[in-house]
């Protein structure tokens, strides 16, 4: 924690406190007025720590890292995200797709993660909760919804006017102004009049992040007890009770094509 944040910290603990003690204690006091400025973030800050403030938040700090720290689980590699495609991004559909099951009993036809709600990258070596907590922070959960096959390809045209987004269990191939040239599911062309199912996280379902063509499905399932960050930490963990490492790649799910 940088000495800005604590300096916040100590100053908002300082408030409740005069708060608390301005509304019990009848003083006819008033307050007069209040003055702000800016405080420029730069290294002086790590460099030169408030210890009062540290002192203040050193137990909170010591169990925050007792519940970060352990190792869960070990890369093979720096994993990241960025569009059309990453390695990060098709990890992470893999693993909403894969966890449809808990809810359908089979894995969902296809799987979309939002590349803004992948907030790190996975280091090369060991992964511990902290590490996991950074990749997703929010408290995204995993939603599966069914649509017929027009929408679904509404969906993809979406996906690529963005330039990509996470996807598993489709292919798409897309050009470079963010148009969509031709999408599989599972190596076929889509059915229209075919029910697909669909993976992905509550905030998507609602159609955010232009991904309007959620809001037309046709149901969704939202699993109890199925957040995003706990699917991913149960993932590395059977990775480790494997032997294995956490790997994944970007093999061609979304290709660029040059425009006509």
């Amino acid at each position: 924690m940088n000495y800005l944040n604590v300096r916040l910290v100590k100053s908002a603990v300082a408030g409740v406190l005069a708060g608390w003690l301005l509304a019990s204690c009848s003083s006819g006091y008033s307050l007069a007025g209040v003055e702000g400025g800016r405080v420029a973030i730069t290294d002086v800050y790590d460099r030169k720590p408030d210890a009062e403030a540290l002192n203040i938040l050193k137990p909170y700090q010591q169990k925050v890292d007792s519940i970060m720290s352990p190792i869960i689980g070990h890369s093979a590699k720096n994993l990241t995200a960025y569009r059309p495609e990453s390695p990060l991004s098709n990890l992470m559909a893999d693993v909403l797709r894969q966890a449809a099951v808990r809810a359908i009993g089979k894995p969902a036809d296809v799987a979309v993660m939002n590349m803004g709600g992948i907030r790190n990258a996975m280091p090369e070596g060991e992964i511990t909760f902290g590490t996991v907590y950074e990749i997703a922070p929010f408290e995204n959960a995993l939603c599966v919804l069914t649509m017929d096959g027009a929408t679904l390809k509404e969906l993809f045209g979406q996906i690529a006017s963005v330039h990509g987004e996470g996807l598993s269990g489709a292919a798409l191939k897309i050009d470079a102004e963010g148009n969509l040239l031709e999408a599989k599911v599972n190596g076929r062309q889509i059915d229209a009049k075919k029910t697909y199912t669909v993976a992905t996280i509550d905030y998507l379902a609602e159609g955010n992040d232009k991904m309007e063509a959620f809001r037309r499905a046709s149901s969704k399932i939202f699993p109890k007890d199925a957040l995003l960050r706990n699917l991913l930490l149960d993932y590395v963990k059977q990775c480790e009770q494997k032997g294995q490492f956490v790997t994944s790649q970007a093999e061609g799910r979304i290709k660029v094509s040059a425009s006509n």
